[in-house]
């Protein structure tokens, strides 16, 4: 546990459900990024303008605050494999009805029993790999 920060995982983990709680009762939408960005991608969209703002912001946060923090990541994967992850993921997120941040984040604190089942499905799968990774495979 080298990079362990339970200090600032609990701010962000504050301002992620803070955000989402503030988007849900300002707005009363979910603010479940997969549902975001699959609505943004439909060609008949009425409601594009506000999911391309969230998208923006949702990228544009992270590379305004790189300009003024030093920031480091180092990914140790190919990009084939990343691309591969990513549409997996994203096949995921449509099989599941939504992702993390929409069952996760959003549902779980609406109480909602299909949102606890997929986030306990998404953790248990998440462990499983973590094990089969390191354990079996010796990665």
């Amino acid at each position: 546990m080298e990079n362990f920060t339970p200090l600032s995982g609990l701010a962000g983990g504050m301002l992620i459900g803070a955000a989402s709680a503030l988007f849900l009762l300002l707005t009363g939408r979910i603010a479940g990024i997969s549902g975001i960005l699959g609505g943004a991608l439909e060609q008949a969209s009425a409601d594009g303008a506000w999911r391309y703002a969230f998208l923006a912001g949702l990228v544009g946060a992270p590379a305004a605050y790189a300009l003024f923090a030093p920031v480091t990541i180092d990914v140790e994967a190919t990009a084939p494999l990343l691309i591969a992850a990513g549409l997996i993921v994203g096949f995921g997120t449509r099989l599941g009805s939504g992702c993390t941040s929409g069952h996760g984040v959003c549902g779980i604190s609406r109480l909602s029993v299909r949102s606890i089942v997929a986030t306990v499905t998404f953790m248990a799968f998440g462990f499983l790999t973590v094990f089969v990774t390191r354990h079996v495979i010796g990665g």
